[in-house]
């Protein structure tokens, strides 16, 4: 009874504190109310997570063809479309069909574990140097926009759509990422939305990093309003680049919402406590009240992990047999791609010994 009485007493604490913390700058909306902004929904967010591991899947035949290690669960059935592989830019994603979901899904690979402690050393000085076309003082992360904007994903992933909403209808778009992916989705949900007219998009990204200032934020809040920013405890990157309160105007700013992810109990007795944020972007009640100092809760959210399975950064290997599927460019970059129309493939894809290292 006793260790009852401290484990509410310990949940009592975290709610008061969460309750009485202040106010930063606030990103401005138009809307007179925030109704327009998304319900968090735990079950898609477990769906999505799947989905942004799968993406870091190094063999790219088993991927394809949906039968990788990380391709059932609750992703079972879903049907690829088409696989973009930038080989000199070390990007990749997909795009297909869960019709479960009834809708598109769109999925980025974040940067490799690898390299993910340069890439941390990176952030911590990188300085907004961009200006984002057609929105006055908007400035972004000039790496994270041409990721998507200036590679071969974007042609890709535009070309997937079109063919996924001409075969099956007009299908929901989902679009999700995990760290550097998660920046490349909401640069992509950014652009399906404005640039192509697309209503029902929606964005959930998992330890994402800042990308661009608070006009920004606000002008991509009042375009994509239904994303939601998943973060875990102490993880780092959603930290970076940092936030400079005495320069709230110029310094980067996350868009909402953000849902955060993290541990009360005592003992062990342990509960996971799934935050809902503000619509600020810069919540201090949420990440942003802990320190962002932790790798390990980076890689891993809902249980899942969130990294590539090879050591070789950006290696990949693939099957001879999906070749027929493929079309590269004259710098190595390729997309496998599938009709929608046509049946699911069914490689073998067990102790095959034709494959390609790249």
């Amino acid at each position: 009874m006793e260790h009852r009485r401290r484990l509410i007493l310990a949940i009592f604490v975290v709610l008061l504190f969460a309750f009485c913390s202040g106010r930063e700058l606030k990103v401005k909306h138009k809307h007179k109310h925030i109704d327009h902004f998304p319900i968090y929904n735990h079950t898609l967010a477990t769906i999505l997570v799947e989905y942004a591991s799968a993406v870091y899947m190094s063999d790219l035949t088993e991927l394809f063809t949906w039968t990788c290690s990380r391709c059932d669960d609750l992703t079972e059935g879903f049907e690829i479309i088409e696989l973009i592989v930038d080989i000199q830019h070390c990007l990749q994603a997909f795009v297909g069909v869960a019709k479960n979901l009834n809708a598109v899904v769109i999925a980025f690979r974040g940067t490799q574990e690898h390299s993910i402690q340069n890439w941390i050393e990176d952030l911590f000085w990188k300085q907004l140097d961009l200006n984002y076309p057609g929105m006055p003082d908007a400035m972004v992360h000039h790496g994270f926009y041409n990721a998507y904007h200036n590679t071969t994903l974007r042609p890709g992933i535009l070309n997937a759509v079109k063919r996924a909403k001409e075969y099956y209808g007009d299908l929901d778009i989902m679009v999700t990422g995990h760290s550097m992916g998660g920046a490349i989705a909401a640069f992509c949900g950014l652009d399906l939305t404005v640039n192509h007219k697309a209503k029902n998009v929606m964005v959930m990204t998992f330890g994402q990093p800042r990308i661009g200032n608070a006009a920004f934020a606000s002008y991509y809040s009042q375009c994509v309003p239904n994303t939601i920013r998943v973060t875990n405890d102490h993880d780092i990157v959603p930290h970076l680049p940092p936030y400079y309160s005495y320069f709230p105007q110029k310094t980067y700013h996350h868009f909402p919402r953000e849902v955060w992810l993290y541990n009360v109990g005592l003992g062990s007795l342990v509960y996971t406590v799934e935050k809902v944020c503000d619509v600020t972007g810069e919540d201090p009640t949420c990440s942003r009240s802990v320190s962002g100092t932790s790798i390990s809760d980076h890689i891993i959210y809902y249980g899942v992990e969130l990294m590539a399975e090879t050591w070789r950064s950006c290696g990949i290997v693939m099957d001879s047999r999906v070749k027929e599927y493929g079309k590269t460019d004259l710098k190595g970059n390729f997309v496998l791609s599938r009709d929608p129309a046509s049946p699911i493939l069914k490689l073998k894809t067990e102790a095959y010994g034709g494959g390609n290292h790249v």
